[in-house]
């Protein structure tokens, strides 16, 4: 059985380039980053109060980066708004009411963001 099969199957899957294993810089570059999705799509920035206990949740989503990036974004935003956070499955989760803050900053960096 070929490792490459599986490899061949989650990237048709997810719609993702297919490397070898040996990384080059022209398929690190093929991954979207925030720079190129600056102003194509919409990000939607969404308060949620149901399931965590009465508390609220900024949740930042329309997201189409690499795990990396948003992590790094992940990162700004909860300095910017100084409270605490998470990032993960393409979404961006600020805890509190931080919506204006997060609208700003996302709209100061080039992204096209709406407040739902």
């Amino acid at each position: 059985m070929d490792l490459q099969d599986w490899k061949d199957k989650l990237g048709a899957a997810f719609d993702l380039p297919v490397t070898d294993g040996n990384t080059t810089d022209e398929t690190a570059t093929q991954t979207p980053n925030a720079l190129e999705q600056q102003g194509k799509d919409m990000i939607d920035i969404v308060l949620e109060k149901k399931g965590r206990g009465g508390k609220q949740a900024t949740i930042v989503t329309g997201l189409h980066i690499d795990d990396e990036t948003l992590k790094e974004l992940a990162s700004e935003l909860k300095r910017h708004c100084g409270v605490g956070g998470s990032a993960r499955g393409g979404e961006i989760l600020i805890q509190g009411d931080a919506r204006s803050k997060v609208l700003a900053l996302l709209k100061g960096k080039g992204f096209k963001a709406r407040i739902i």
